[in-house]
């Protein structure tokens, strides 16, 4: 088996002269011919200007080229694609299979060994595993991090789930523009990912649990010299499976260590983009999830972790109190402890070493759960009957059984214009609907599922409303919104056939969303709608490439031909 330099050779037609060509153009870095008779780790380059969840990346490299070199190996640094959340048009997962594909592609075309991958923002880290796991070469995945905590007026904040919170009491008028200009530059006041259970910190929560990351990779704050102590740590385990040419995920991904991230998810109360993540996760291997398999794990596993926006706390303290070891040892049987990490270690081995802090509150044991349920549900019926999903633990308790008239918005773009109109005929009890805000029709499914309380409601005191469609929801949000409808509206969904007064039933016990229409009457509407047309600039390039081939979010929102054939059920 070739390794170091003599892999994927360059084809000349000569191999002897391949090698030869590669060791001459890389000795003009200064290379010895000792460095480069090493193993290679590789290690990916996810810094960009443009995004600073990932600041701390030039340090973690280092740290990591650091750990690979005293362990004896090369380490070789490459960029890849970085995407930042609140800078990617038209939205972050528009572009998380282009990065899966980048990924991919340059592990594949450049001679490495083992990879490190430094992602965080996200869709970046979903991204990388989904690449690892297609890729198939023993992979170390080390997260940036969250952002430390924030303050104002004695308050602790964190980004995103107070960005909410405050914007909301903005629009109600309950802040001026002082103070939300105080805050806005106080909620993210460290790089790093959300300090909540935001999507980054869930998927690095399941990435952990999945033992393709190093313990306490997870909740380490992104500026703490513990991380970039990890980040060495991270680049011995990278040499050593560098030399012994694994584990690769192939070993390490089986049906425990999927079912372990779901059962973490459940107990996180994590962000709802953790389901579509996992799913092209697991989509990419041999083996599928099963969303009725995961809603009965949510029922049978509590939240026990109290953080934002299920619970109080923020990443930090999570990781002050134990962090995922911690949560592991606390789920005991939930989880199945000889699933195997990249350490060589199991589960069982980590939890072993879990530290038990004194008196801490913010990973609580299972006799004393958050919610005594997990923080997401399926929900079907005839507005979704492939699924939805809502995160149950954020929601009002009042409303999780509801029945509403609903009032809709053909698009983000229309819901922009119209939800803050005063003569928008709307009240509190009333289901706010969006649609073509799904995969194909937004397109890229924006985290537009926080339908925004209209102002004038907001004003009026409204907290909180039902609220449904075919986009996603930052993990940062609440509410009692459910999310994910499927099929979505821009392709024949029946969210494409609501109407302005049509009463929907939302009924979370029972897991149904329901359109109190009759069958006959949703024929007609079908038989009369007009099949969506696709976006002028999906005539070209990447544009076209999405549209054609993207799928729906039970199919973890991957392109169709990226998906592997013949999976088995992960029950």
């Amino acid at each position: 088996m070739t390794s170091g330099l003599r892999k994927g050779l360059t084809s000349y037609g000569d191999a002897g002269f391949s090698l030869f060509l590669r060791k001459a153009f890389i000795k003009a870095m200064g290379y010895s011919d000792d460095a480069l008779e090493r193993p290679i780790v590789g290690i990916t380059n996810t810094y960009s200007d443009y995004n600073p969840c990932h600041g701390n990346v030039p340090q973690i490299i280092e740290a990591a080229k650091r750990g690979v070199m005293l362990s004896g190996a090369m380490p070789f640094v490459f960029p890849t694609i970085s995407i930042a959340e609140s800078f990617a048009h038209p939205t972050s997962m528009y572009l998380r299979n282009l990065m899966a594909m980048d990924t991919e592609e340059m592990i594949r075309a450049q001679p490495m060994d083992s990879v490190i991958v430094i992602g965080g923002c996200d869709k970046t880290l979903p991204a990388q595993v989904m690449a690892a796991i297609s890729a198939d070469l023993p992979t170390v995945v080390i997260p940036v991090g969250p952002m430390v905590v924030g303050h104002h007026k004695g308050e602790v904040l964190g980004a995103c789930t107070d960005c909410r919170r405050l914007w909301g009491k903005y629009r109600a008028g309950e802040i001026d523009d002082v103070e939300i200009e105080a805050v806005n530059g106080r909620l993210a006041p460290s790089v790093g990912t959300c300090m909540v259970m935001g999507t980054a910190s869930t998927m690095a929560c399941m990435i952990e649990a999945m033992g393709l990351s190093l313990p306490m990779s997870a909740t380490i704050p992104a500026p703490h010299a513990e991380r970039f102590r990890l980040a060495e740590a991270s680049g011995r385990v990278a040499a050593e499976m560098a030399k012994a040419k694994g584990p690769k995920p192939s070993e390490l991904l089986t049906p425990a260590s999927f079912k372990n991230a779901q059962v973490v998810l459940q107990a996180i109360g994590g962000s709802t983009n953790g389901l579509i993540h996992l799913t092209a996760m697991a989509h990419r291997s041999p083996y599928r999830l099963d969303l009725e398999v995961f809603d009965q794990i949510g029922r049978e596993v509590p939240v026990l972790v109290d953080l934002k926006p299920s619970g109080e706390h923020y990443m930090e303290h999570f990781h002050h109190a134990g962090g995922v070891p911690k949560l592991l040892a606390q789920l005991g049987d939930l989880v199945d402890l000889d699933a195997k990490t990249i350490s060589g270690q199991t589960l069982r081995d980590v939890v072993a070493n879990a530290e038990d802090v004194p008196g801490q509150d913010a990973i609580r044991p299972r006799d004393n759960p958050i919610k005594t349920e997990g923080g997401l549900a399926v929900l079907h019926g005839n507005l979704a009957p492939r699924g939805a999903v809502i995160k149950q633990s954020a929601a009002s308790p009042k409303l999780l059984k509801h029945t509403g008239r609903a009032v809709v918005f053909e698009s983000v773009e229309d819901m922009t214009l119209r939800v803050d109109d005063p003569e928008l005929d709307v009240n509190s009890d009333d289901v706010l609907v969006l649609r073509n805000a799904g995969p194909k029709g937004a397109p890229g499914m924006p985290e537009a599922g926080y339908l925004p309380i209209p102002k004038k409601l907001a004003r009026g005191g409204t907290k909180d409303m039902v609220r449904i469609s075919d986009a996603r929801m930052s993990g940062t949000a609440f509410g009692t919104i459910v999310l994910h409808i499927t099929p979505e509206s821009a392709v024949g969904g029946p969210l494409a056939l609501v109407k302005n007064g049509d009463m929907i039933s939302l009924d979370v016990s029972r897991r149904s969303i329901e359109l109190l229409v009759d069958a006959a009457e949703l024929e007609r509407r079908r038989a009369a709608l007009k099949p969506a047309a696709a976006p002028e600039e999906a005539r070209r390039g990447y544009a076209w490439l999405f549209n054609e081939t993207i799928m729906q979010a039970d199919e973890g929102c991957d392109f169709d031909f990226m998906q592997r054939t013949g999976k088995t059920e992960t029950s």
